[in-house]
């Protein structure tokens, strides 16, 4: 399976990168990114990059299965215009011009719990939007994933401040809130396997909240660890 990345360099798109690098049929992961990965060179790893997501004339996009699209900004001080283009807009950009490409990709975009196309909330306003044009697009598939609180393991951290200062103070409480609060809760590992297990084998929804994702994931550590042994 050749895997599509986008927002490697993210907390959630930094954990998806290593299940995919780990994953047994993943032959190879083209991670497109705007700024270096901070990581040491990885077999089956290539790294684009490439600075304007909303122009992809000339790009290769042929021959993927997936798109694991994880790149996403906080609505935090921003206008509804200025969230819109920037969630949106530039990933309906990135979709249509990978549809041209490689229409038989499955599409899995990182969105958010409360996400809902006529909710009050802004963001919740234009992810729902952003979520229902990538829905109606004739992918192989389209999945659509709304974790609530993300545990990062494996040394996976935020690019921003203030969410590793919530997860160290936290930090002590996930084992807690994974127990008696899974509905809620998920970590960067999870994702990353519930996506690669959708990607090939699909999921009996389109939208998976963060039980589903935890479920997803759950099977495809089975089927991994049995390929294994």
């Amino acid at each position: 399976m050749r895997v599509l990345l986008f927002g490697a360099t993210g907390m959630v798109g930094q954990g998806v990168l290593r299940e995919c690098l780990q994953a047994q049929d993943v032959s190879e992961v083209v991670a497109i990114v705007r700024s270096p990965l901070d990581r040491i060179p990885a077999f089956g790893l290539t790294e684009v990059r490439h600075e304007n997501f909303f122009d992809w004339g000339g790009v290769d996009l042929s021959g993927f299965d997936a798109c694991f699209f994880c790149l996403g900004v906080s609505s935090l001080g921003k206008r509804e215009a200025e969230y819109r283009q920037v969630t949106y807009d530039l990933t309906l950009r990135v979709a249509e011009a990978l549809l041209k490409q490689s229409p038989q990709a499955v599409f899995c975009y990182v969105s958010g719990a409360g996400t809902n196309a006529n909710g009050k909330q802004m963001w919740a306003r234009v992810k729902g939007a952003t979520e229902n044009a990538l829905l109606a697009m004739p992918f192989r598939g389209v999945y659509c994933f709304r974790p609530a609180y993300i545990q990062p393991l494996h040394g996976v951290r935020s690019k921003v401040r203030w969410y590793n200062a919530i997860y160290t103070v936290l930090g002590w409480a996930e084992p807690l809130m994974m127990r008696f609060a899974p509905k809620y809760v998920t970590t960067t590992e999870a994702v990353g396997r519930a996506m690669l297990k959708v990607a090939r084998d699909g999921w009996p929804q389109p939208v998976l909240d963060s039980a589903a994702i935890n479920a997803a994931a759950e099977q495809w550590a089975s089927v991994e660890a049995s390929v294994r042994s």
